[in-house]
Parts: structure tokens; C-alpha cells; sequence
């Protein structure tokens, strides 16, 4: 498969990620607000923040590495020592839920029982939600580097579709169920995902399509299961040894960042990550399938390297635009935001401040979720353990910058400890990335040069919207509020028209993507 055809691929896998991004969104902010109706906000609370949190910190330190090293390279691999190592995730996931269920329930605060009843049994069925989804973990790492992009999206929207079925209905007819009922729904989610991956896969190796074009590098369903033969070792050694470089860099940036994500996903960078992260699971998949481990750039075909090079400049191009965005119209409506959403309550205090630092935030996480995706797909397990390195001198220094600010600044001082810790990471990857094309005549990091007329732009909407919140927002009732997102629709408007203006190369290269995404669809 060539370069063009794995990008046009991993275009559709980022467009319907998109929108399976928007679906969820829409769902749960749905369900929540018909769930406040039944069930106290201490209920919603926990589930949301505590229960979840436990969840995807147990998928994450389970899985990520795996993924990460397992999507590295073509599908030409003995796949039997890969999926070996994949299955390697259940007793992994099976630890990290025992042992963040103790810490959950022995040295975090539990709780009142009065007010959040059977939060025993919430912390028991999460962890073993984590380890059933991680059941369908290789058939998950066997669709993706295939680019079942059909799959991904039918199995997700189902089980979560589902599962809010599930949940509004126990809501409406169980209420003093309390988190039994979110219990239940999330189990039965991963139980649903996994079953779609099973039959899905169930009914390809038994079509005879299957067995003439040689579609998967394996025949029947037991071939996917652990096996062990004396001609191979269990597992692929190289790849263990990259998903434990991988491992120790996932379990670093869990400490330094997991705080202030949970945060920040919520509404500060909530359209950074619909947007991003997609983009960053997709396109990882694309750059680790197109480049190889362990080569110069000069050293690997030209062609790859070439169009790798223009679909990292793209990325990061749309990334810094998408941040930029967030960052400037953010400062001047971010008072408006909190106002709209929680009243003057949250619009008064030290909210807006907050919500404006967490805009500048969005602007380094949109930059670096880019950055990194390149520079995990194209590091050698040697350049990942010295990242590590890098990483773990970082965590004291940001631990000890986080004390210091938050105790100058509050709150604020936590997320500007953040973006210090945010633009290292981002210094890290941009320094690997030019080593990478030094000796090419690509320079994909010239995308982060604007032209004087962008900038202009985004300085004139800056400062009129600053000064339209002055006057207009947010104590003069709902006319002066509206002719405040009149004011920010016409400076975006100009903004996006001058983007349109001399972004060029960027509108032809998201032109050409969404026409062979669609065009992909058509004939599929």
C-alpha cells in the first residue's frame, strides 16, 4: 500500500473519529442533563469525575504503550508474537484496576454513603469494565493497522448509543439504584464494544472473500488467540522492548498531566480536543505505517518521507490556527462562556481568569498533540528512552514550579506550571523533528511561520474584541451580550476569510482529504 493511499486512509479514520467525537459530546451532555433530573449532582458527581477517571487511567497505563509500538510499521510482521504481546494487556489491566481500585477506595476520600451509596461496587465495576474492553484489545490493533475505519465507527457509536439507552431508562424506572445503575451501563458498554469486534471479525474469516484475497494475515478465530511455537519466540522482542520504552513514558505523562486534563477536556479545550484528538490517533497510525524506526530520513523511500513531511506541516498548521483561535476569541468571551453556562456564580469570581489561562493552554496542547505524534511514530526505541529521560528530570522541575505558582498565582499558577511543562514537551519533539529532516529538503516546521497579514488579523480581532467586552459584556443584559457575539462572529468571520486568504497550501491539502475521504465512502 502506498504512501497517498495509507494517508487518504488515515483521513477517513480522523474524519470519523470527528464525528464520533461530536456524537458523544451530544449524547452525554444529554443524558446528564436528564439524569440531574432523577439523580443527585453527588451521584453525577462521582461517576463523572472519580469513577471515570479510574476507568481511563486503567485503559491508558494498560494499553497505550502496546498500541503505540504494535501500530508501528506495515501490516508485514509475524502477527502471531504480536497479538501475543497484545494479550499481555489483560493481566496488566487486571493489576492496575486492583491496585487503582485500593487506591480509590483505601487512600482517597471515600464518599459519604449516605449521600453516594455503593461506591464499593462503582470502583469494582469500573476496574472490571477496564479489563473486559481490554479483551478486544488485538482485534482493536488488528482493524486499525488494516484501517477498518467502518468497524471503529459502528462499534463505538453502537455500545455508546446503547449504553445511554441503557442508562436513561434505569435512570427513569430504578432511581434509588443509584450508581448500580451507571455500574451496570458501563459494563455492558465494553461488553457491547468487544462483541461487535468479535462478530465483526467472526464473519470475515468465515466469508470465502476472506480466504481468497488474504484480507488479515490470519484465517480463523482461534489464530488470534495466545499461541506458542518453537520456530519463533513468544513475542517479538523489539516490539516488547519499544512498548516498555513506550510504557514508561505513558506512566510519566499520566503523573504530570492527568490533573489538569480532566479539567481542561470539560469546556477550556473542549473543541481543541474534539478536533485533536482524532486527528492525533489517526495520524499517528499513518506517520508509524509510512516511516520506519531506526532510519535516517535520507535512508528510507522518498516518496514517504516527502509526503510525511507535507502532512506534518498541514497538521501543524491547522493545529497552531485551531489553537490561535481558541486562544485569542477566548480571552474576550471567556466571562460570556461561564456567564451562559453557570451564571453569575461562575462568570464573577476567578473563573474567566482561569478559563482564559486554560485558552492558552489549548493553544501548546493543540501544538504538541501534533508534535508528538510525529515524533512517537518515528523514534527508535533508544531516542524514546532518552524522551523518558527527559521526561522524569521534567517531573521534579514541574512539580516544584506547580508548588511555587499555585502559591503565587492560585489555580491559575497550576495551569501556567502546565504550559511550562506543555512547551518543554513541545521544545523536545520540535528539536527531534528537525534532526529528522536536517539532511532533507523538507521543512515541515515552516508551517509555523505566519504571514504579517494572518497575524495582523488575529491582533485586530484580539483587540476588539477585548474592547467590546469592556463595554458590552456581561452586565447590561442580553442586547449588549448579543451585540457582543456579533461583535466576535464578524472579527472570526474576517479571521477565518483571511486564513482562507493566504493559508493556500493548508485549504488544498483539507480540500484534498475530505474529497478522497468522501470519494473513499462512495465506493466502500
Amino acid at each position: 500500500m502506498s504512501s497517498r493511499e495509507v494517508l487518504g486512509q488515515a483521513a477517513r479514520l480522523a474524519s470519523s473519529g470527528l464525528l464520533l467525537q461530536v456524537l458523544f459530546r451530544v449524547i452525554t451532555f444529554v443524558l446528564n442533563a436528564f439524569i440531574l433530573r432523577f439523580l443527585s449532582k453527588e451521584i453525577v458527581g462521582v461517576v463523572n469525575v472519580r469513577l471515570t477517571l479510574l476507568y481511563s487511567t486503567t485503559i491508558f497505563l494498560a494499553r497505550e504503550a502496546f498500541r503505540r509500538a504494535c501500530l508501528s510499521g506495515g501490516t508485514q510482521r509475524h502477527w502471531s508474537q504480536t497479538l501475543n504481546l497484545l494479550w499481555l494487556t489483560v493481566p496488566l489491566g487486571v493489576f492496575w484496576s486492583l491496585f487503582l481500585g485500593w487506591v480509590w477506595l483505601q487512600l482517597l476520600e471515600v464518599p459519604d454513603p449516605n449521600v453516594v451509596p455503593h461506591y464499593g461496587t462503582g470502583v469494582a465495576a469500573f476496574g472490571l469494565s477496564a479489563v473486559v474492553e481490554l479483551l478486544g484489545e488485538p482485534l482493536w490493533v488488528l482493524a486499525q493497522a488494516h484501517m477498518f475505519v467502518r468497524l471503529k465507527v459502528i462499534a463505538e457509536s453502537l455500545s455508546v448509543i446503547l449504553k445511554s439507552i441503557l442508562t436513561a431508562l434505569l435512570v427513569l424506572w430504578l432511581p434509588h439504584w443509584g450508581l448500580y445503575i451507571f455500574s451496570l451501563a458501563q459494563l455492558f458498554f465494553t461488553a457491547v464494544l468487544v462483541l461487535c469486534y468479535v462478530i465483526y471479525f467472526t464473519k470475515l474469516l468465515g466469508s470465502p472473500e476472506s480466504s481468497k484475497g488474504q484480507v488479515l494475515p490470519v484465517s480463523r478465530m482461534t489464530d488470534l488467540l495466545p499461541s506458542i511455537t518453537r520456530s519463533r519466540a513468544f513475542v517479538n522482542w523489539e516490539e516488547a522492548k519499544l512498548t516498555w520504552s513506550f510504557f514508561k513514558q505513558s506512566f510519566l505523562k499520566q503523573i504530570l498531566t492527568e490533573g489538569v486534563y480532566d479539567i481542561v477536556n470539560n469546556l477550556g479545550s473542549l473543541v481543541a480536543r474534539l478536533i485533536f484528538q482524532p486527528i492525533e490517533e489517526s495520524f499517528y497510525i499513518f506517520f508509524a505505517k509510512v516511516l520506519e524506526r531506526e532510519k535516517d530520513a535520507t535512508l528510507q523511500k522518498q516518496e514517504d518521507v516527502a509526503v510525511a513531511a507535507a502532512v506534518l506541516e498541514s497538521l501543524l498548521k491547522l493545529a497552531l490556527l485551531t489553537g490561535l483561535t481558541i486562544t485569542v476569541f477566548g480571552f474576550a468571551y471567556s466571562q460570556l462562556a461561564l456567564d451562559i453556562y453557570g451564571g453569575a456564580m461562575l462568570s464573577s469570581g476567578s473563573g474567566p481568569v482561569l478559563l482564559r489561562a486554560y485558552c492558552l493552554y489549548v493553544l501548546l496542547l493543540a501544538i504538541n498533540g501534533v508534535t508528538e505524534c510525529f515524533t512517537f511514530a518515528a523514534m527508535s526505541k533508544e531516542e524514546v528512552d532518552r524522551y523518558n529521560f527527559t521526561m522524569l528530570a521534567l517531573s521534579s522541575s514541574f512539580l516544584g514550579l506547580s508548588y511555587l505558582l499555585t502559591h503565587w498565582c492560585g489555580s491559575v499558577g497550576f495551569i501556567l506550571a502546565n504550559c511550562f511543562n506543555m512547551g518543554i514537551r513541545i521544545t523536545q519533539s520540535l528539536r527531534f523533528i528537525h534532526r529528522y529532516y536536517q539532511k532533507s529538503p523538507h521543512r515541515p516546521l515552516a508551517s509555523l511561520y505566519l504571514s504579517p497579514v494572518l497575524l495582523g488579523a488575529f491582533a485586530l480581532s484580539g483587540g476588539i474584541t477585548a474592547v467590546s467586552e469592556v463595554f458590552l459584556c456581561c452586565e447590561q443584559g442580553w442586547p449588549a451580550r448579543l451585540a457582543h457575539i456579533t461583535v466576535g462572529a464578524l472579527c472570526l468571520g474576517a479571521t477565518l476569510r483571511t486564513v482562507f486568504l493566504t493559508e493556500t497550501k493548508l485549504i488544498h491539502f483539507l480540500r484534498t482529504q475530505l474529497a478522497v475521504s468522501r470519494l473513499a465512502d462512495k465506493t466502500t
